[in-house]
């Protein structure tokens, strides 16, 4: 029987930050990632200025800086007949209350082999790709004791621990064997991703919305691409399927007309990655033995692009509260749940403006009433925010700054732990 103290089931985000973090106290970590490598796409790729604020706290800041990205400083939305810009965040006035006023657009992948490689320092840190976590091990109470494993060969084991980490996201395995009660939320939308080539003279530092009637797009500027959010009706994916590539290519084409000359790049629906949008979380984060985190224990709409940043922050809470009884040996239920109650409030407020937003603006976009509302106050006017609020940004810019703080910074951020910090890793030729 092999055994570690804790177990993180899941190497995205929330579950390498939260094990190179253990591993820095002196915890024994040992993450299990079901695949072999970090490469895949449209997974959550958004930085933002507090995790980038963590990174440098963590010593990691440089290095990251050195990898291929773009930043995004605004977020608006199109008004008017010529393509204007409505900013109602503005990440710039953030400035002097975080180090990097913007987001930046990384590769998920790239920021997780930072991570990985950071955690390969660490005497107790211990990170097995191709090894997926199958269900969970529990002693005669009941309490959870570990996992039971599979690797892509087929080989199997088991792993006990001390404390279960399911960072494994919505679909959780851990989760889903602990019984654990979800509340859901109404969601009005699915996603489907997809890239389109960008030229290297097309600049894009604000993050805008194409909004249209019956459809809605976010494109999010990325080094030599265009990656693009299409958001559709909730259940409307086997009649978009059914209708073909081209008439998705047409689609596209008619929300944003700038990118109808570079559709053709979408060969077929095979192209175009689907996303089940869903908003959700746990009434409980825990049971004896077993604790969850990021989309484990909420999954959060793609509105705002807040998820990672979330996971973020909830696994560096998780190992300031956690390092030092588990390192004593002294781990409680109590101790579990002071990571739910300290994490809680700022994923019900991001979840309450998520629904707001899903009601004020996505739904009336997707069922044609924005278009049809907007169409009676100009023309061109292709609908966004309700009007006091594109009268209140319009008349008064530093209001700008409050959206981008709900965005950029949250309700709760949080700072590395003393134990974590590092002074800063130069870039070598080897390590970038």
């Amino acid at each position: 029987m092999e055994r570690t103290t804790v177990c993180v089931a899941g190497g995205g985000p929330a579950g390498m930050v939260l094990g190179l973090l253990l591993a820095r106290a002196g915890v024994e970590v040992t993450v299990l990632e079901k695949h072999a490598d970090f490469l895949r796409d449209f997974r959550g790729d958004t930085v933002h200025p507090t995790t980038l604020d963590l990174l440098d706290e963590l010593g990691l800041g440089e290095r990251f800086a050195a990898l291929p990205q773009s930043r995004l400083d605004r977020i608006g939305f199109p008004v008017g007949e010529h393509g204007e810009t409505l900013v109602v965040g503005d990440l710039r006035r953030l400035e002097g209350r975080v180090g990097h006023p913007y987001i930046a657009m990384v590769p998920q992948w790239d920021l997780l082999d930072l991570l990985a490689d950071a955690g390969a320092a660490e005497p107790t840190f211990t990170l097995r790709m191709s090894t997926e976590v199958t269900g969970l091990r529990r002693d005669a109470d009941g309490a959870v004791t570990g996992v039971t494993w599979r690797t892509a060969d087929g080989a199997a084991g088991e792993l006990a621990a001390d404390l279960v980490v399911a960072c494994d996201g919505r679909g959780s395995t851990a989760r889903a064997e602990a019984g654990l009660e979800v509340v859901d939320f109404p969601c009005p939308m699915d996603a489907w991703w997809f890239r389109l080539p960008r030229r290297a003279d097309e600049d894009a530092p604000a993050l805008t919305p194409r909004i249209g009637e019956g459809r809605m797009a976010v494109v999010i500027p990325r080094e030599g691409y265009f990656q693009v959010a299409y958001m559709t009706r909730k259940g409307e994916e086997a009649a978009l399927r059914a209708r073909g590539i081209e008439a998705f290519r047409a689609d596209v084409a008619a929300i944003a007309p700038d990118l109808a000359d570079r559709v053709d790049a979408l060969e077929s629906m095979d192209d175009v990655r689907f996303l089940s949008v869903r908003l959700d979380r746990l009434r409980r984060w825990h049971v004896p033995g077993l604790l969850c985190l990021g989309d484990a224990a909420h999954a959060m709409s793609p509105i705002g692009g807040v998820g990672i940043n979330l996971a973020v922050q909830d696994a560096v809470a998780a190992a300031t509260l956690l390092a030092e009884p588990l390192r004593d040996g002294t781990l409680t239920a109590a101790d579990l749940d002071r990571v739910r109650r300290r994490r809680l409030w700022p994923t019900v407020a991001v979840q309450a403006l998520q629904r707001v937003m899903h009601r004020g603006i996505v739904r009336p976009v997707l069922a044609g009433d924005a278009a049809k509302r907007s169409s009676t106050r100009g023309k061109g006017r292709r609908g966004g925010p309700p009007a006091p609020i594109r009268r209140l940004m319009a008349a008064f810019p530093p209001a700008t700054i409050i959206p981008a703080y709900l965005i950029g910074v949250g309700l709760r951020p949080e700072r590395a732990p003393a134990f974590a910090r590092r002074a800063p890793e130069p870039v070598t030729a080897d390590r970038g």
